[in-house]
């Protein structure tokens, strides 16, 4: 075997350095009092702050180169359409120059028609116009040599159909004056029409209230009399019921009236709407019968005022028992009382002396910086 030198692999012993570091400056910022306030790091937060203004400047300035831009862009822009309009106005101007240099009216071929110049040719056409072919058309409508009566002829014309017109609207008018007359025939009919029927209506309205008013008169006659009838009638029951009455048993006051013959082995019934009273006797013995129930119903209340005073006396008994039961109850708590205190009296001294041996006797080496210096030593 050959011994070949190959490369140390530091990389495990890197990653440990690494994280022992990161771990130290982790406990640096965690146990160190002054740099910890509330949890929070400080540092971290005012670089954080540092790197947020940062970064809004650098955006201002972008922003600012961005307006910037826009600017220069929108200048470009506006000089481009400047330029552009510059160049269509003089291109323009060339042609308009062109044309009145290369292509003026005097130097067509049909500058003798079309210009009024000193020494055109004349025409004097001697073949009428009817007869000339497709190959002879050198006059064209609105060129030829009776333009003047042409036009004399279309005013004539125009002229008579504005009368035409005229005439026509005039017509017009007349039969919408005779439309309106004769709706208004129409609508005089119809009023004169319905103020008939209204007349008609109204007459007829007047006999049916004649016709309903006698009626009226009939019924209320009829009722009148039957009115009358009934009133005889009763006049003559109430003359018949008073005399029954005067002749009756009711007011001769009869006993015996009062006094019927009932079911075999019933005796004798009393008819309520004859009987005028009992007699001495009966009286009597209603007297008695009262007298002996108001001693009986004596003797009850009586009865039940011994039951009450009984109960009465009952109930006293157990609210004296319940008091007494009480008082003992709270003396008995009093006592319990008294003896928890002094229970817990005894407790405290207790506490209290084994507080004195722990502080003056068991406890009396003081902590030292080094034995605080144990505790978070690690930052997780």
């Amino acid at each position: 075997m050959y011994k070949v030198d190959l490369p140390v692999d530091n990389s495990e012993a890197l990653a440990v350095e690494r994280r022992r570091a990161a771990e130290a400056a982790r406990q640096g910022r965690i146990f160190n009092a002054r740099n910890r306030v509330m949890g929070l790091d400080l540092q971290t937060l005012d670089r954080q702050v540092v790197e947020r203004r940062e970064r809004d400047e650098v955006q201002k300035e972008c922003q600012k180169a961005y307006d910037a831009l826009r600017v220069t862009n929108d200048q470009m822009l506006e000089q481009s359409q400047r330029e552009e309009e510059e160049s269509r106005r003089e291109l323009m101007q060339d042609l308009v120059r062109y044309r009145d240099t290369y292509q003026r009216p005097e130097d067509s071929r049909d500058a003798d028609l079309t210009c009024n110049r000193q020494g055109a040719l004349e025409l004097n056409l001697s073949i009428p116009e009817s007869q000339l072919g497709p190959a002879s058309m050198k006059v064209f409508k609105g060129e030829d040599l009776g333009e003047n009566e042409r036009r004399r002829a279309q005013m004539g014309e125009n002229e008579r159909q504005l009368r035409a017109q005229r005439e026509d609207t005039d017509k017009l008018r007349h039969w919408q004056k005779h439309q309106e007359l004769l709706q208004d025939k129409h609508l005089v009919q119809q009023d004169l029409r319905s103020a008939l029927l209204q007349d008609l209506e109204e007459e007829g309205k007047r006999a049916e209230r004649l016709a309903l008013t006698n009626f009226n008169q009939s019924l209320a006659q009829e009722r009148a009399a039957r009115e009358r009838k009934e009133r005889e009638l009763n006049h003559s029951a109430a003359l018949s019921e008073i005399r029954h009455m005067v002749t009756s048993d009711l007011l001769t006051e009869r006993p015996e009236a009062a006094e019927r013959p009932a079911w075999p082995g019933q005796g004798r019934r009393v008819m309520t709407d004859r009987w005028r009273g009992m007699t001495s006797e009966q009286h009597s013995a209603i007297l008695r019968e009262q007298e002996q129930q108001r001693l009986e119903r004596e003797k009850q209340r009586e009865a039940k005022r011994q039951r009450e005073r009984a109960w009465e006396q009952e109930c006293m008994e157990q609210a004296r028992t319940l008091q007494e039961e009480e008082r003992r109850g709270r003396e008995m708590e009093r006592q319990r009382r008294m003896e928890m205190d002094k229970y817990n009296q005894q407790l405290a001294q207790e506490q209290q002396q084994h507080q004195q041996y722990l502080d003056k006797q068991l406890s009396t080496n003081q902590p030292t910086a080094h034995y605080f210096t144990q505790f978070n030593t690690s930052s997780r």
